[in-house]
């Protein structure tokens, strides 16, 4: 039963977690002069070495254990793990080439493609305010095809991925701290042999770099791992409908760094599709609201 105390705990978690994700593009545009790959390379290593220090210090190691001998965990956090390291890679590109509109307009479209993935893929019935929404997101981004004469890829990738993790693990009984520990222990194998690959090529290691860029980069695996912790936190503590809500801080957040403080252009056709797409949010928000009290027996 949600309390007073811990659902103000929750909020105030769940505020840092999106707010920490909200600003991501900054962090990131930090290491704009690293390739990406190198980028992902060590936001995999060092994530795993973070969240791997935290399941000791923690004592969950027998969580891992249990969690790698029970029967479809490991395949299912395999095709999580490629997922979200694909999200990874595409934001980390983003910033580096000055496309963080377009970065948030992905996160802005992520919760209909949640809901959409779920129709598709979990039989889950759309509502009628659902429907709607993704009609305006639709046509929004039909809008941004032909004003912009090419298809928001970055956009599609980072909803699309970000999406499809979140349904894969939903269906995955493991808790968040052991998930990602996996996964990331996953993509290290392909991490170490990256970094061996470039060090032989004479293409830069780990501390090739001065030591303010390896700093931040080895910072880059706290930074991807705490807000998922605080998230996972804050889930236990607030309802859904209130984690829902706050979900949309961190495209906002990512769109207004984008324009104020990254310079990035925005034209009008820009605002006229994401217009639809901001419509489609306060209707997918409206019927939430209305679907949640639905469910909410009276009292």
């Amino acid at each position: 039963m949600l309390t007073k105390s811990s659902t103000h705990q929750g909020l105030i978690t769940g505020l840092l977690a999106y707010t920490i994700w909200g600003f991501f593009p900054l962090f990131f545009h930090l290491l704009r002069s690293v390739a990406s790959f190198d980028v992902l390379m060590h936001r995999v290593i060092w994530s795993f070495l973070f969240v791997l220090l935290i399941m000791l210090i923690l004592r969950r190691h027998q969580r891992l254990i249990d969690a790698i001998r029970t029967p479809g965990i490991l395949s299912k956090l395999l095709l999580s793990a490629l997922l979200v390291s694909s999200n990874w890679l595409v934001f980390i590109w983003a910033v580096s080439e000055g496309r963080v509109v377009e970065s948030s307009l992905g996160y802005f479209i992520t919760p209909l493609i949640s809901v959409f993935l779920a129709r598709v893929f979990l039989g889950e019935r759309l509502n009628h305010w659902q429907q709607f929404a993704i009609i305006l997101a639709v046509t929004g981004l039909i809008w941004l095809v032909f004003k912009l004469g090419y298809l928001p890829w970055i956009s599609l990738a980072l909803a699309i991925s970000f999406g499809w993790y979140g349904l894969v693990r939903k269906q995955v009984p493991v808790d968040t701290l052991t998930g990602l520990t996996l996964e990331t222990a996953m993509m290290l194998p392909v991490a170490i042999t990256y970094w061996i690959v470039v060090t032989t090529m004479d293409k830069g290691g780990f501390f090739d770099q001065d030591q303010q860029l390896t700093f931040i980069l080895m910072l880059s695996g706290v930074v991807t791992a705490l807000p998922l912790l605080l998230f996972a936190s804050a889930t236990k503590k607030m309802s859904l409908s209130a984690i829902g809500f706050m979900m949309y801080i961190n495209p906002t957040l990512q769109f207004i760094s984008a324009l104020y403080i990254l310079g990035e252009p925005f034209n009008t056709n820009q605002f006229i599709g994401f217009s639809f797409i901001w419509c489609a949010l306060i209707v997918f928000s409206i019927g939430s609201i209305k679907a949640a009290r639905v469910a909410t027996p009276a009292t």
